[in-house]
């Protein structure tokens, strides 16, 4: 398996000098800068590239091409973004970028209410709290039908929170939920995530699921073609959240998706921490039905708890076997030509890691301890 690190280039604080002392081999990264359903141009790609390379590093992932809001809701000018998107890639193909992670998550990418929770030996780590986050759409965001969304403890609690909270509380609950959106892109406040969700009103799963497939439908053959392989990110958390459906969950969701355009170009991100934080998903099972699609692994734990709540754990602590799930990945990987791509997924805010302005989860410190024992775990099993 092969070793990579998600960079953000000039939204990162982290230097590519830095991370060759992390022995990662490649990088992850994007675009940032480059708004939703713009074309990513050429001479961009190149420059990112040869920044990358002249670091020592090959750029081995795109994380991520993103979807225009306008195709997951399946309104506006669909062909002018479907013929976008494949010119991106069509552009990436030209530089040598041959892989590219992208989530169909309405709005918001993944979601925590705690930024810097602590975690009991020593730093902090980030924290999805159902209360919390109920306690968001009962009383900031005041949304219609949330108190039926949430297990009733974390209602409860959520109430209990809101009623003894501040304004800065509230702030910093706002922020936390925010953060989830990489690099440049605009953060809402309360009225402006009112507004965004008014123009998701009335979609459900199912037309949620047909716009993914017939996004689909108009990218994977480019993408087959120019001998890329597309990734889709499950969602995280992989449930429903600000009354928005989530169709990228469970296996079943995994499946669906898979066979609707039956092709390995239409792979699969698999995620240990997103998949993870869900209670009923087997991740050892689920990376061993879709081992041949599996095109690019994030690596991290959780721990869990009845209500919805989950925390990120260390990466070989948690509710996750990442043991099982690394060698079920490392017999995948047996039948193939190449390498797995994989990266040590978030980390631990440890040391001096909170005092560097990083992307939320995104550690210097905290993801070289996740690496390092990750690349035991694969030197162990191979």
């Amino acid at each position: 398996m092969r070793e990579t690190w998600r960079w953000f280039g000039e939204f990162d604080p982290i230097l590519l000098d830095q991370v060759a002392q992390t022995g990662a081999q490649g990088i992850v990264s994007a675009l940032h800068a480059v708004p939703y359903g713009e074309i990513w141009a050429r001479d961009a790609i190149a420059a990112r590239r040869d920044e990358i390379t002249a670091a020592g590093f090959t750029w081995d992932v795109v994380e991520s091409l993103s979807v225009h809001e306008d195709i997951k809701r399946g309104t506006g000018d669909l062909d002018r973004l479907f013929a976008n998107y494949r010119q991106s890639l069509a552009n990436l193909a030209a530089e040598g970028i041959k892989t590219v992670c992208y989530n169909f998550m309405p709005i918001l990418d993944w979601t925590r209410t705690d930024l810097a929770a602590p975690v009991a030996r020593g730093g902090t780590c980030l924290h999805f709290s159902a209360s919390k986050m109920a306690a968001f759409e009962i009383h900031m965001l005041k949304r219609t039908g949330a108190r039926d969304d949430y297990h009733p403890d974390a209602v409860c609690a959520g109430d209990a929170w809101f009623e003894t909270s501040s304004e800065s509380d509230r702030t910093e609950l706002l922020y936390a939920i925010m953060s989830g959106l990489p690099g440049a892109y605009d953060r809402y406040d309360v009225e402006g995530l009112r507004s965004v969700l008014k123009t998701y009103e009335g979609l459900t799963h199912d037309d949620l699921r047909a716009n993914l497939v017939r996004f689909l439908k108009e990218v994977i053959p480019t993408a087959a073609e120019l001998g890329i392989m597309m990734c889709i990110h499950p969602d995280d958390p992989p449930r429903d959240i600000l009354g928005l459906p989530r169709i990228v969950s469970t296996q079943d969701d995994i499946r669906l998706i898979m066979e609707a355009v039956d092709e390995p170009a239409n792979g699969l991100t698999l995620c240990t921490g997103s998949l993870g934080s869900g209670a009923g998903n087997d991740l050892p099972a689920i990376a061993r039905a879709f081992a041949d699609r599996i095109h690019f692994v994030h690596l991290r734990n959780v721990t869990k708890s009845k209500d919805g709540s989950f925390s990120e754990a260390a990466h070989l602590d948690g509710d996750v076997d990442l043991v099982a799930v690394i060698d079920e990945l490392l017999k995948a990987e047996s039948h193939r030509t190449v390498e797995l791509l994989f990266r040590a997924d978030h980390g631990h805010a440890l040391l001096t890691d909170a005092a560097t302005l990083t992307q939320p989860g995104y550690t210097l410190i905290g993801r070289l301890r996740g690496l390092a024992e990750l690349r035991g775990v694969i030197c162990a099993l191979s």
